[in-house]
């Protein structure tokens, strides 16, 4: 089932990118070519190159970080936020449809 994504990015652009269930907000981006996701590990959680700040009114329908992931996020090289989470960890599924993300200036 396909859903929207909304890429914000620090120059004020936006990107919405339909894609599908059932993978990662990492494999949708990169696979979208959207800027800035570059995801070096390719989705094992050993980097922390797929950095997005997740809008507020979508965190609380996410799964809370799990260790690693926090771990991860302290490597971040654009300052963490409080919606910060690592788009390799983040399960696209229907209730997604609409998520909003930006990307940082940095990862």
């Amino acid at each position: 089932m396909p859903i929207s994504i909304h890429f914000q990015y620090a120059d004020g652009r936006r990107e919405t990118r339909l894609t599908d269930t059932g993978q990662s907000l990492m494999r949708a981006a990169t696979a979208a070519d959207v800027d800035g996701i570059v995801a070096m590990c390719g989705g094992c959680l050993s980097c922390a190159t797929c950095h997005v700040i997740v809008a507020p009114e979508w965190l609380a329908l996410l799964p809370p970080a799990a260790s690693d992931e926090q771990s991860m996020l302290e490597m971040t090289a654009s300052e963490r936020q409080a919606g910060s989470r690592l788009a390799c960890q983040i399960a696209l599924e229907p209730g997604l449809d609409g998520l909003v993300v930006t990307v940082p200036e940095a990862q």
